[in-house]
């Protein structure tokens, strides 16, 4: 089961899930990566909000039901929003849901392989949930810092001299590429990492995270940059 969840309101950027990027909401991008994706053979938006359920559904996605306000908030956790949806589809279907794969509005550049690339991580391990990362810019080993009294030390102690952020461990960033989890670990857990939890590692061009306006400048440029390159 591929599900949007994409509340009304937004912060950062207002009704950013329906923001367009190269002519189409950003909602209409993930709605076509999931219903692309070879594992996901059904798409629901979870929403609150009823301009934003018209347009999932003009682009192709179910809205079985509205989510209610209180899961819609600011400060709602969207894991209680997965829960919810969870709920609702297995008492409409009368059967348990295996996989949940969430596919956010705001990783655009995404492909259709990156969210069949978690389900599959998900299904060939024992994991509880598989989350997607890409390389990180900076090292909490090597050029990050917490500040003590004025003096700054490093946000973790390496065992030795790190000299060069290649010498420390590797490091990556969570996207919101995709996430694949499993139904009932999902309903059993009050967040991620209390499973186990596998990462696809996807590439910067495709991870990028639209928070800002900033964010979306850079993810049109990048759009049509990739077009004017086809042939």
């Amino acid at each position: 089961m591929g599900a949007i969840f994409a509340r009304g309101g937004s912060k950062g950027i207002p009704r950013k899930n329906l923001r367009p990027l190269a002519g189409r909401p950003l909602l209409a991008h993930a709605i076509a990566a999931a219903r692309s994706a070879r594992h996901v053979q059904r798409v629901i938006v979870s929403t609150d909000d009823p301009e934003i359920a018209e347009v999932a559904r003009r682009y192709g996605a179910e809205i079985p039901f509205m989510r209610p306000a209180e899961l819609a908030a600011d400060d709602s956790p969207e894991w209680l929003a997965w829960q919810h949806a969870i709920r609702a589809l297995e008492a409409a279907d009368g059967r348990t849901l295996d996989v949940l794969v969430s596919v956010p509005t705001t990783s655009p550049l995404r492909v259709a392989g990156d969210v069949d690339a978690c389900v599959e991580a998900l299904l060939d391990s024992d994991a509880d949930v598989v989350i997607t990362v890409t390389p990180a810019d900076r090292s909490p080993y090597f050029n990050m810092v917490v500040l003590e009294g004025g003096y700054a030390r490093p946000v973790v102690r390496p065992a030795g001299p790190v000299h060069r952020r290649q010498d420390a461990p590797a490091i990556f960033d969570m996207t919101t590429v995709a996430y694949a989890a499993r139904g009932g670990f999902v309903m059993r857990a009050c967040e991620l990492f209390e499973g186990k939890v596998r990462a696809v590692v996807v590439p910067r061009e495709r991870a990028l995270d639209i928070d800002t306006e900033l964010d979306l400048e850079v993810a049109e440029f990048l759009v049509q940059r990739s077009r004017a390159r086809r042939p």
